[in-house]
């Protein structure tokens, strides 16, 4: 694009509208690139809105822009559109170059967070200081109120909302999430800004109104209702609006880094208050926002990163307790790292997860949401102390994790009994549902790390050490007297105080505890290991009928010598509930068990005569049984306990075809032709003596009996009700009628030609091996009419 420096921005804007729908991407990024360098800021302001709503789409989703969340690595334009999106790319220097300047840029607040928009909606200051003093009230006759953000804040807010923004294309793709443009981006801005190593590079644009600082008091006539009355909050204070910090060069820098944090946490964790994760509890409320598997996977490797990045810092600045007001001990990043993950992401971590636990689908796609969770509740697992791994067996959590644990008590209690309720109704024969509940149990039984949840858990039940006030986030603010970057000031008679605070500020000050490791708990996971049990024992049966019928399986089946149930497969099994992944299955519960048992110190001896009892019951014809069910007017209804027993695979309905047997589909094992002419034969012999049958059928005597044997199918009674069907269904199955099917099957037919031929060659005509097969029959019939009386009279 040619570029004239006596070009009016007007045209500038007008031209890269054109190019926009002209150019190939590619050839724009160029032309950006030239466009960026050679423009002043005063001109780039004008066309930075527009620039950042093409590239990351519009926030109410009608614009797609690059498609960043589509675009990945096999395509052509993947490296091109990283190089310039990158943090020292051309698009983040066009933010500095505007950052440098007074440019302030509108957000609608409707597209804020739900619990964000309604504090300020209620009049309330949000918590989070990223958008105090940012309100631009509209003019008369305007509803709809903005943020005014700076360039940076506003290229990230654009950049984390594109995560969560609808789409309606993406419906259609099938390509992995962590492959995509978007999910490499997060990662490269999380290492830029979040340094593991070394320090976030300065600004290549000198800075002077960049850095973050304390909110100025509102003028007398702006009113917010409830302003004055708001409680303090940790997030409410900037951790640099303390002027000794603010003096400090590097912390003019820093704030990029808690910028950045603050706007990805509050998009795309901050859906859910207290409030409102109470109220979604009831089934009438509708949840005002559902995360999508990618969304949960890139709130995955924020935890990770934020885990590397707080576990980054050195030995001697752990160990040590300096003063938030002590420079010259440690760097504003060392002191952001301390408390980068209590303080800024615990609480709205905490109510995405439950959220998810409680409204996630009941299928495999869940594993994101686990994996998230399992992944900050291990921050061990993302340090750089990399000597002398061991196996994941005998890997020991470290003691000095344990303030973690209890600062954190309530995302492994609550957060597992939400787990388990949910695997409960689970069909746990699937090797991926399997799997998720290995993975759990794995994690929580390393050793050490049941005994320092369930330290504390006393610690929070201890009742001489209740608070008598609880403040909303349990610690003393700066206000108070107190500082949140100096938690490790604190003796260890303060942890009664920690545990306390931490649960009263997630769970509310009224809230019901329950103990993971309390009864009522463990009555659950002994349930739920006879689930489990009797998951195993349904996936062994899958497993050997599955290969039972392969072994059946031949070329003789097109004689007709295998399986004729069209309902061969067995009821329940999924392509991919066969075969290694049930093997798979049964490995993972195996071990789910074993951990089970180690966590909660449950006794062997007792589980295996539990799993041994029910394998014998089972094996007895429990699994026979039919699901729990009540008898309706139409038939058998399934009851909450029986739909729960289908769903594990305990029980099940024979369902098999119900409609009329002569009317069944055509086998590739029998004549058509044969198939048809003996229907129409049969249905005339039926018709015109169905009464005479019927009579024959009804009587009590041995005639009655045979008649029976010939006529009617004698398990079909026992076989239809086991299956969720009408009466009137069930009447028309049972009534006596001839059926001469049997006569088209290929294997009938060469039965029948060995027969005649065997007949022949020993001298019998046609008709007299025709009478002497009758009477074989019919002596076969009589006999075991006889047998079967005998067994009835015993």
């Amino acid at each position: 694009m040619n570029t004239p420096s006596l070009q009016q921005p007007s045209f500038l804007l007008a031209n890269l509208k054109v190019d926009a729908t002209t150019k190939p991407l590619i050839q724009r990024c160029q032309d950006l690139l030239k466009i960026i360098d050679e423009y002043p800021a005063k001109e780039l302001h004008l066309i930075f809105p527009w620039l950042v709503e093409n590239v990351f789409g519009s926030l109410d989703g009608i614009l797609s822009g690059w498609n960043l969340r589509l675009l990945h690595s096999r395509s052509n334009e993947f490296n091109v559109v990283l190089d310039f999106l990158s943090p020292s790319g051309p698009m983040m220097k066009l933010v500095y170059k505007l950052q440098a300047e007074e440019y302030k840029y509108e957000v609608p607040v409707n597209y804020l967070p739900g619990p964000v928009k309604a504090c300020i909606q209620e009049g309330v200051l949000p918590d989070c200081p990223l958008f105090h003093n940012k309100l631009q009230f509209p003019l008369p006759g305007v509803l709809t109120l903005n943020l005014a953000l700076n360039p940076f804040e506003f290229f990230m807010f654009n950049f984390a909302y594109c995560l969560i923004a609808p789409r309606v294309c993406l419906q259609t793709q099938h390509c992995s999430s962590t492959d995509s443009a978007y999910f490499v981006l997060v990662d490269l801005y999380l290492k830029y800004f979040l340094p593991v190593e070394g320090s976030v590079p300065p600004s290549p644009f000198s800075d002077s109104r960049g850095s973050v600082t304390a909110p100025s008091p509102r003028a007398s006539s702006v009113s917010f209702a409830g302003y004055g009355v708001h409680s303090p909050s940790l997030l409410k204070h900037h951790i640099f609006h303390q002027p000794s910090v603010n003096a400090d060069p590097a912390a003019q820098e820093i704030w990029r880094s808690e910028t950045l944090l603050q706007m990805f946490v509050e998009i795309w964790l901050h859906h859910y208050s207290l409030e409102l994760y109470q109220k979604l509890q009831s089934p009438q409320v509708k949840e005002p926002f559902s995360p999508s598997e990618e969304h949960v996977l890139v709130v995955r490797l924020l935890v990770k990163h934020l885990h590397a990045f707080s576990n980054s810092l050195k030995p001697e600045q752990l160990s040590s307790s300096p003063s938030a007001h002590s420079p010259t001990h440690t760097s504003p990043l060392e002191e952001f790292k301390r408390v980068v993950v209590q303080r800024f992401v615990q609480q709205k971590l905490y109510l995405f997860l439950q959220h998810c636990f409680g409204h996630w689908p009941l299928d495999a796609s869940f594993r994101a949401v686990l994996e998230t969770w399992l992944s900050y509740i291990q921050p061990w697992r993302y340090t750089a102390e990399k000597t002398n791994p061991q196996p994941d067996q005998n890997r020991t959590v470290p003691d000095k994790w344990e303030p973690f644990v209890h600062e954190n008590l309530l995302l492994y209690t609550k957060l597992f009994q939400g787990f388990l309720n949910r695997a409960m109704r689970t069909d746990l024969v699937n090797a991926k549902n399997a799997l998720m509940v290995f993975r759990v149990a794995k994690v929580l039984a390393q050793p050490s790390l049941a005994e320092m949840i369930q330290k504390g858990e006393q610690l929070f039940l201890e009742p001489e050490h209740v608070l008598h006030h609880r403040q909303p986030r349990g610690y003393l603010t700066p206000s108070q007297g107190g500082s949140y970057l100096s938690s490790r000031q604190r003796s260890v008679t303060d942890t009664v105080f920690k545990v306390k605070s931490h649960v009263y500020s997630l769970e509310g000050q009224d809230c019901q505890y329950k103990q993971m490791f309390g009864s009522e708990v463990r009555g659950a996971v002994m349930k739920f290991i006879q689930i489990i049990a009797q998951a195993r024992h349904t996936a062994k049966r899958i497993s050997d009928h599955s290969s039972e019928a392969a072994a059946n399986s031949s070329i003789l089946s097109w004689f007709g010598l295998g399986s004729s149930d069209l309902n061969n497969t067995f009821p329940g099994a999924e392509p991919e509930d066969s075969g290694e992944c049930l093997k798979k299955t049964h490995e993972f519960l195996d071990r789910a068990l074993e951990n089970l048992c180690q966590i909660f110190k449950l006794n062997q001896g007792q589980l295996a005569q539990l799993i041994s009892n029910l394998g014998a019951s089972q094996d007895d014809g429990h699994s026979r049984q039919l699901p729990d069910c009540i008898q309706g007017e139409n038939g058998l209804v399934l009851t909450d306990l029986g739909r729960r027993q289908i769903i594990n695979g305990l029980r099940r309905f024979e369902v098999q075809y119900q409609g009329d047997p002569e009317l069944q589909p055509i086998r590739s094992y029998e004549s058509a032709l044969l198939v048809r002419l003996l229907y129409r034969v049969s249905t005339l012999l039926n018709d015109r003596f169905r009464v005479q049958m019927g009579t024959l059928c009804s009587r009590p005597d041995f005639l009655g009996c045979l008649g029976r044997r010939y006529l009617t199918d004698p398990d079909s009674s026992h076989r239809l009700k086991r299956s969720p069907m009408s009466r009137r269904t069930l009447e028309l199955s049972l009534q006596p009628r001839l059926s001469l099917r049997p006569l088209a099957s290929y294997r009938t037919l060469l039965l029948l030609l060995l027969f005649y031929t065997l007949g022949a060659l020993l001298s019998f005509g046609p008709l007299s091996s025709t009478a002497l097969l009758l009477m074989g029959g019919l002596l076969y019939g009589v006999l075991m009419t006889l047998f079967a009386e005998k067994l009835k009279r015993q």
